[in-house]
């Protein structure tokens, strides 16, 4: 005799980390734009974006320090899961060189995951990591075994099958070329990343469109086109490309909007002067969610009148 229990589950919801593989496999391009803050990160949102780009360069630059490993882990996560905090799309950390190496990696994977962050992206460059479109900068990459030996700790460390893995390759940036560039990524591929994020210093995409073209991998390429950024969207969709990264225009429109007002401020007679050039306070408290505060308040008054607490 079986009993047969009649129950009603409430419907299964998608994670945003299957959210943004089920993004990644749809015939279309996912747009991911940068991030700093939970301000930056939700205005990202409400633009329309994917997902959103927990970006190391920017990040760093809110605490003026260089983009060169000098944050850490913990400082970085804190940025990141502030922005899944206040997001309902996916949030792709930017994890530098995974903080270390396979231990490192293995413990930042369950830190990242556990925060509700949907993809990690790591780079095949060596510690500390200098940025990439920096004149003069370092770019010395970590050896393939090394690096696979991440993204085999990454893989081992996820609870979620759709925990996204991207793997970020610095062949172009470094200078080791086109064969080096594709033979990574054959390798990453093997080891189990989950997309391919191969970068670019050229002035146009054509280094790009020959990798894109030329590789026979299966899995999603992104790109984040900050140098080449003349490039059309229906042109990297031609060549394969399913995620394009604004990595830092948000942070540099904050950067030149802040600054030129300050220099107009620190002059003006009167701040109505330059009013124009600000959001309306109404703008910041609808990004608040103010007036929702106080609607709850309201239903919770008519709920403490019902109960007698209140006459």
């Amino acid at each position: 005799m079986f009993l047969i229990l009649n129950i009603n589950p409430r419907k299964y919801q998608m994670s945003n980390s299957e959210i943004l593989q089920k993004k990644l496999h749809q015939d279309s391009i996912v747009k991911v734009g940068g991030a700093f803050d939970a301000m930056s990160a939700k205005l990202v949102e409400n633009a329309g974006f994917d997902a959103v780009w927990a970006g190391s360069f920017a990040i760093s630059a809110t605490h003026a320090l260089p983009d060169a490993s000098i944050l850490t882990m913990t400082e970085f996560l804190n940025a990141a899961s502030i922005m899944a905090n206040a997001c309902n799309i996916p949030i792709i950390a930017d994890c530098d060189t995974g903080f270390g190496g396979p231990s490192n990696v293995t413990h930042m994977v369950r830190k990242y995951e556990s925060a509700g962050i949907s993809s990690i992206c790591i780079e095949d460059k060596i510690f500390p990591k200098q940025n990439s479109l920096l004149e003069g900068g370092q770019n010395d990459l970590l050896s393939e075994k090394e690096f696979v030996a991440k993204i085999l700790a990454a893989n081992e460390a996820k609870n979620s099958k759709d925990f996204l893995i991207i793997a970020r390759i610095e062949a172009l940036i470094s200078g080791l070329g086109m064969k080096e560039a594709l033979k990574r990524a054959d390798a990453y591929e093997k080891a189990g990343a989950n997309a391919i994020l191969i970068h670019s210093k050229q002035k146009n995409p054509d280094e790009i469109f020959e990798f894109t073209d030329t590789w026979k991998g299966n899995i999603p390429i992104a790109v984040i086109p900050t140098t080449y950024d003349s490039v059309k969207l229906s042109d990297l969709y031609e060549h394969k490309i399913k995620m394009v990264i604004y990595a830092n225009q948000t942070l540099r429109a904050a950067y030149s909007a802040m600054e030129n007002l300050l220099k107009e401020m620190a002059v003006t007679e009167k701040i109505s002067d330059i009013k124009q050039k600000m959001s309306s306070m109404n703008e910041i408290f609808d990004l608040q969610e103010m007036y929702d505060i106080k609607n709850e308040e309201k239903k919770l008054e008519t709920e403490l009148k019902k109960l007698g607490y209140i006459n």
